[in-house]
């Protein structure tokens, strides 16, 4: 047993999640094929192998007591020159989001994270590129557009080679959705 690195997030379903992980790579970001596209609930967070047990209890409790959401994602967002990261702005979902990261995180947990930055959901399109490349992903991502039910997370780990594995779903504990615009609709992915 040893050290592992891990990360909990929520996937940006297909075909919005190759989409944007081929845009990444095309704007020349090394990492993008690494990393799956997600919206990021715990940072890449090292820990130790045998704690593996009580991190999967600790996020099967929380998704149990998640229930689903509508997310959309629309245009773009930068953390420069702060950060130098472009993203995909979530337009709805965020606060369930930031709810979410609070409780997988949550200090009596775990995996207790400090955060470097205060919490901000998004879907990272290009990390640590040249600026020319980041103004490109920055203009030609400005319309994206894409919404789905949020059904839950998963906990990922990443390897020796750097890629990030999913190791684990988390289906949220509710079945219902609420629709994008309307009443509550019975989720077919969430209620399996």
């Amino acid at each position: 047993m040893g050290i592992v690195t891990i990360g909990v997030s929520i996937a940006v379903p297909e075909p919005h999640g190759s989409l944007l992980q081929q845009r990444r790579a095309g704007f020349g970001d090394p990492a993008a094929l690494s990393i799956p596209t997600h919206i990021t609930l715990l940072p890449p967070t090292e820990v130790e192998e045998a704690d593996l047990a009580a991190i999967d209890a600790h996020l099967a409790e929380v998704a149990t007591a998640g229930r689903p959401f509508p997310m959309r994602l629309s245009g773009t967002g930068t953390f420069r020159p702060l950060s130098p990261v472009v993203y995909v702005r979530i337009e709805q979902g965020a606060e369930e989001c930031t709810e979410l990261q609070q409780r997988v995180r949550d200090a009596s947990g775990p995996v207790p994270r400090e955060l470097a930055f205060p919490y901000h959901p998004h879907v990272t399109v290009a990390h640590g590129i040249e600026e020319a490349a980041m103004d490109r992903a920055f203009e030609e991502l400005a319309g994206f557009e894409a919404a789905w039910p949020c059904a839950g997370f998963a906990l990922y780990e990443q390897g020796g080679d750097g890629v990030w594995r999913k190791l684990r779903d988390y289906p949220f504990g509710a079945n219902v959705v609420p629709s994008q615009s309307g009443p509550a609709e019975r989720d077919p992915i969430a209620s399996r």
